[in-house]
């Protein structure tokens, strides 16, 4: 393979929401060759026709059938998959000297995540986690704003991710029914604060210490009431310490009526309508974080920064002042720059953003806040 050779992907679980995103950019890229999808639903086959996948295309039920078929093997897996399914799946990839794309979370287990990052390592393979947020113009700016000191030393962030998820996400099919479950990766911390770990990670440093209270749930108030029952849980009010020394709270729930929320604030989702400060759809962002320094305050997805502007002093008495940051003006959307990236790394172009190590200590984020619900206690996050 050349260095400008198309590399060949292969979608597992494309039939999915992330699958069908996945699907259309590789099919869209230059640089990318769709060889294979890999997807044991009954409609796959209606699905490939709709997303223009050529005819030609093979439809496997498994990675298994995929890699014991004639088809030549890929050189890249982008990972669609419910949660508990990624190590498995990304472990028979790997094992076969493929690089590997896997959808965030990395894993359902701390312990399983870890083996899985020690097996890439030992076979030379890409492995990088899908949190695309980090290629997002909003969180690039951001980083570049930490990067360069604009609002000081940072000594606090607030944050709030509530939304309302309609039930259909959770029961329009049964495939979909892990979402509502606790055992199978289900739940509001694994499938939506995983992204949020990671980018907090991203922004200010490590994670070392979080305390957790469940916000009281409002669905499957019935399935509830059995001791036994494994509904996941639905928000949570959340401590942090970075270890960093920056400290942080934040409110996540998907039961709340909120435009606070990262996919509001920035329209990454195309699912999920935009909303701005102006009644008629223009004006600011919504705000999700609020990063709190020395020398100002910035808000994220804004990113207007307020403070007394420069040579000014610091103080109460003077009036603050508003500027909003630039952000770049790319128009490829995170999922597109993800994928471009992933194709750099796996040429040796680039050093990966988002590796298997990073989307471990994401997890162990979130395991620490499912343990200190389960024992109402703080929970301190091991290197």
């Amino acid at each position: 393979m050349t260095s400008q050779a198309p590399l060949t992907v292969a979608i597992v679980g494309f039939s999915g929401l992330i699958g069908k995103r996945h699907t259309v950019n590789v099919l869209e890229n230059k640089s990318t060759e769709l060889v294979a999808v890999v997807d044991p639903s009954p409609g796959a086959a209606a699905i490939k026709t709709t997303l223009g996948v050529p005819e030609s295309t093979p439809i496997f039920a498994d990675v298994a059938e995929l890699l014991n078929s004639s088809t030549p093997k890929p050189d890249c897996a982008i990972i669609c998959t419910p949660p508990h399914t990624h190590v498995p799946i990304s472990t028979t990839l790997v094992e076969a000297g493929i690089h590997v794309l896997v959808e965030k979370p990395i894993s359902d287990t701390i312990e399983s995540g870890r083996a899985l990052v020690a097996l890439a390592k030992k076979n030379n393979v890409h492995l990088l986690v899908g949190h695309h947020r980090r290629f997002n113009p909003y969180i690039i700016a951001a980083k570049q704003a930490m990067v360069d000191g604009i609002v000081g030393n940072v000594l606090a962030v607030s944050a709030i991710w509530a939304l309302c998820k309609p039930d259909p996400y959770f029961d329009a099919d049964p495939a979909l029914s892990w979402r509502k479950s606790r055992t199978r990766g289900g739940g509001v911390v694994l499938t939506n604060f995983v992204h949020e770990a990671d980018i907090l990670n991203h922004l200010f440093g490590r994670i070392v210490r979080v305390h957790a209270e469940e916000i009281a749930p409002q669905r499957n108030a019935a399935a509830r009431q059995d001791p036994n029952h494994d509904m996941a849980e639905e928000g949570v009010a959340l401590t942090l310490r970075f270890a960093s020394g920056v400290v942080g709270t934040f409110i996540l729930s998907d039961s709340a009526v909120s435009p606070h929320s990262f996919e509001m604030g920035t329209g990454e989702n195309p699912h999920i309508p935009r909303v701005r400060t102006g009644q008629d759809g223009e004006g600011d962002e919504i705000d999700v974080y609020r990063i709190l320094g020395t020398n100002g305050t910035l808000s994220v997805p804004d990113l207007n920064l307020t403070s007394y502007g420069a040579g000014n002093e610091r103080s109460w008495n003077n009036k603050l002042q508003r500027e909003k940051l630039a952000i770049d003006t790319d128009p490829r959307v995170p999922f597109e720059r993800q994928l471009d990236h992933f194709v750099r790394v796996v040429r040796g172009e680039e050093e990966p953003s988002c590796t298997g190590q990073a989307g471990l200590e994401a997890v162990q984020v979130c395991q620490a806040i499912l343990q200190s619900l389960a024992t109402k206690k703080t929970v301190d996050i091991e290197e």
